[in-house]
């Protein structure tokens, strides 16, 4: 299974990543953490990366592909993977396709999760973390037994300074902006699958299997 993960801040993609990757064998591929990974390791591909991330600048497209192209020639990848994070732009999905028709590969299915642009707000709007151990809760969904204190260690619970109803706002219409061109090329290609985030967990996992057929 080739796969792409698209989908807005706070719609739940980090858990779904989690089931898709488990069920089928296939490794998670985060720009970011190829990026810090990069970083790390001063790769060379990371040395020119760093030097736009210092500068607070966007990381220019012919970099970050390389990257992700770099990131797919290795073993766990022969039998799939699974993009989250990229590509963000359409620029960068036909310079995908180019590499993978390089390395005789193709993409299978582009898992695209679907949130009212209010429930992200809230999602958000509400979500509290622990100072002490980083544990995190939802003064709707998920509240502590104890206003503002962690469940598990007792500490303080806090408020994200782009947790507000301003920021988040923003962060969602930046993303439904540059990513609709994407969604629109991936489904004039026939390979986008719309699933319903206002789901419980549960059955929007199922809805994306159901979608993803008979993969292995």
């Amino acid at each position: 299974m080739r796969l792409i993960l698209l989908g807005p801040p706070g719609a739940g993609k980090g858990t779904q990543a989690s089931g898709i990757v488990k069920k089928y064998n296939i490794p998670h591929i985060s720009t970011g953490d190829i990026f810090r990974k990069n970083i790390k390791e001063g790769t060379e591909l990371g040395k020119k990366a760093k030097e736009y991330i210092d500068k607070g600048l966007l990381v220019p497209d012919d970099i970050v592909v390389a990257i992700v192209k770099d990131r797919l020639t290795e073993s766990d990848c022969k039998d799939g993977f699974l993009l989250d994070g990229f590509p963000r732009t359409v620029a960068q999905a036909d310079a995908l396709e180019t590499e993978l028709k390089n390395l005789n590969m193709q993409l299978d299915k582009v898992i695209n999760i679907e949130v009212d642009k209010e429930a992200l707000i809230e999602r958000a709007v509400g979500r509290r973390i622990c100072k002490e151990c980083g544990a995190t809760y939802h003064i709707k969904f998920n509240p502590p037994k104890q206003e503002g204190i962690c469940d598990i260690c007792g500490g303080e619970l806090y408020q994200r300074k782009d947790d507000t109803v301003e920021t988040v706002t923003k962060r969602i219409e930046v993303y439904l902006e540059q990513t609709k061109p994407l969604i629109d090329y991936y489904k004039d290609k026939g390979i986008l699958a719309n699933i319903d985030g206002m789901q419980d967990i549960d059955k929007v996992f199922e809805d994306i299997v159901s979608a993803l057929g008979s993969g292995k």
